[in-house]
């Protein structure tokens, strides 16, 4: 049935965004994490990455969190001589994490989840409908 397919889609999209909000909240968990000892790197911010999956027992495509990759953007750098991490001239690197990005991520990622949360309701209100038909 048509319904249980699209049920089952928008379940594996809410998965897929409960795991990108989760990588937002670790990143932003770290946001202040910076190394142990000089020439040590910071905590790198960690991005999602997202795949199209072919069920074939349901006969759907399925989007899922493939892996988490590292951001290749710069680390930070800051004047802390008396820092445990600090190198020969007093700076120490901090975390390329940006909270504000990953605000706005974990926003989109609730909107998401949201809008497939709308799409599951749909479904099972429709379902109960016919159901409810076939009784009468």
């Amino acid at each position: 049935m048509q319904i249980f397919k699209t049920m089952f889609i928008a379940a594996a999209g809410m998965k897929a965004q409960s795991n990108r909000m989760r990588v937002a909240a670790e990143n932003m968990a770290n946001a202040n994490s910076t190394a142990n000892a000089p020439g040590q790197d910071p905590y790198r911010r960690m991005i999602p990455t997202f795949e199209n999956h072919l069920n074939r027992e349901m006969g759907v495509n399925l989007v899922r969190m493939k892996d988490t990759v590292g951001d290749k953007a710069p680390f930070g750098m800051r004047y802390d001589p008396n820092h445990p991490a600090a190198d020969e001239d007093g700076y120490i690197q901090l975390p390329n994490v940006n909270s504000l990005v990953e605000m706005v991520d974990m926003r989109d990622a609730q909107r998401t989840f949201e809008a497939n949360l709308r799409v599951v309701d749909a479904s099972r209100s429709m379902l109960m409908r016919t159901i409810d038909l076939l009784r009468s």
